[in-house]
C-alpha cells in the first residue's frame, strides 16, 4: 500500500511539473493576459524553499501538505492552493512557478519569489528583489526593451511581507513606531524600485491577525519573541501605516494603481466565529501536535515523528500552527478579486 502510494506520489508531481511546462510554453498567448510576479513570505510561497539549504521548518514539501488538492507536496505551506494561485486562476493564467523550480526560463506569464521566512527586514526582501531584476534583464535581451516594458507595466506585482519581522525581538531601544517605519520603508524602496522598471499595478496583503495563530495561543517554554499583545499592537501598526503610504504614494507616482487584500479582517473573522463562513474551528490546526495543535510539527519532519491530522480539513480555518487552509484562502481570495483586484489585470 505505502508503494503504490508513493508511485502515485511521484505521478502526480511529475504531471504537476509537466502541466506547469507546457501552460508556460505558449508565449503568444500572453498577449491576453497581464503577467503576475509575486513576492513575499509563506503566504505566497509555491515552493522555492525546496530549493535552497534551509530549516525543516522554512520548509513543507512532504505529506500531508498538498495533499488537499495537489495530491502531492509542492512546498506550499497549506493542504492545497494559496492566495496567489487562486488569483493567478481567476486571471486565467496558469500557476505561476517557484523562481527556483530548475530549469523554468519562460518567464513571460510571471513568476513567484515568495520564499517562506522572509520578511522586509528578516531574510530580506532584498534576495527578492535581485532576483526580479535578473528576470527583467532576462525579459529584456528576450523581447526587446520595448516588448519588455509593456510587459511588466501591464503586470500585476503581489507581495506579502513583514509579518516575520515582528516574531523576532525587537532592536534594543526601538520604539514600535521606529521599527514598524524601517519595515514599512524597506516596502516602499521595493515598490519604489519596481515602479522604475515599468511596474504600475500592485497587489498588498496587509498582516494577519498572527497573535490569533494556533501558535501564539500556546506560548512554549524559551519563547523570547514578542507577546501576544505586543505582535497585534505591531501589527496593527503596520497596517495603519500601510494604508497611509499607499494613499501617498498614489498622489506621487502617476499611473500607480493598487489593491488591498484587508487579511486581518477577513481572517479575524472567521477566527472568531467559524460557523458563520462554513468552519467549525477556527482556533485549532487541523495538523500539528500539543495544545490547539500548536507545535510545529506537521508531517513528523521538523525534529518530532509524531503529529495528529484531523478528520476533515474543510471545516478548519488553520492547516498547520501558523498557516491557513486551502479554503480559507479561497474565500479571501475571492472577496479580494471581487472587491477591486480583477481591475487590475484588464489590460
Amino acid at each position: 500500500m505505502a508503494s503504490f502510494r508513493f508511485q502515485i506520489y511521484i505521478l502526480a508531481f511529475c504531471a504537476g511539473l509537466v502541466i506547469q511546462s507546457s501552460c508556460h510554453g505558449h508565449s503568444g498567448l500572453q498577449k491576453k493576459h497581464a503577467a503576475l510576479f509575486i513576492f513575499g513570505d509563506s503566504l505566497y510561497d509555491p515552493g522555492n524553499n525546496n530549493y535552497i539549504n534551509t530549516s525543516k521548518g522554512l520548509q513543507a514539501n512532504w505529506l500531508p501538505y498538498g495533499e488537499t488538492f495537489f495530491r502531492y507536496p509542492t512546498g506550499r505551506f497549506s493542504n492545497g492552493r494559496l492566495i496567489a494561485d487562486f488569483i493567478a486562476e481567476y486571471a486565467k493564467l496558469p500557476f505561476i512557478p517557484a523562481y527556483l523550480q530548475p530549469g523554468l526560463k519562460d518567464y513571460t506569464y510571471g513568476v513567484n519569489f515568495a520564499s517562506a521566512g522572509a520578511g522586509a527586514l528578516v531574510i530580506d526582501l532584498k534576495t527578492q528583489r535581485s532576483q526580479f531584476k535578473k528576470v527583467e534583464k532576462q525579459l529584456r535581451k528576450k523581447l526587446g526593451e520595448a516588448e519588455a516594458y509593456t510587459l511588466l507595466s501591464k503586470a500585476v506585482y503581489l507581495i506579502s511581507i513583514g509579518g516575520n519581522d515582528y516574531f523576532s525581538p525587537l532592536a534594543t531601544n526601538t520604539s514600535h513606531e521606529e521599527y514598524v517605519g524601517w519595515v514599512i520603508g524597506n516596502l516602499t524602496s521595493w515598490i519604489k524600485d519596481v515602479y522604475k522598471k515599468g511596474g504600475r499595478k500592485f497587489g498588498f496583503s496587509n498582516l494577519g491577525p498572527y497573535a490569533s495563530t494556533p501558535s501564539m495561543r500556546f506560548i512554549q517554554p524559551g519563547n523570547t519573541g514578542p507577546s501576544r499583545e505586543e505582535i497585534t499592537a505591531l501589527e496593527n501598526l503596520h497596517n495603519r501605516l500601510l494604508s497611509k503610504v499607499l494613499t501617498k504614494l498614489k498622489k506621487e507616482l502617476q499611473g500607480f494603481k493598487y489593491s488591498t487584500l484587508n487579511l486581518y479582517t477577513y481572517a479575524k473573522e472567521r477566527i472568531n466565529h467559524p460557523s458563520k463562513y462554513g468552519f467549525k474551528e477556527g482556533k485549532a490546526a487541523c495538523c500539528g501536535s500539543g495544545p490547539y495543535r500548536a507545535i510545529n510539527t506537521c508531517g513528523g519532519k521538523r525534529g518530532v515523528t509524531e503529529y495528529e491530522l484531523c478528520n476533515n480539513v474543510t471545516e478548519y480555518v488553520f492547516f498547520d500552527s501558523a498557516h491557513a487552509t486551502e479554503r480559507f484562502y479561497e474565500q479571501v481570495s475571492k472577496l479580494w478579486w471581487s472587491h477591486n483586484l480583477k481591475e487590475l489585470f484588464e489590460v
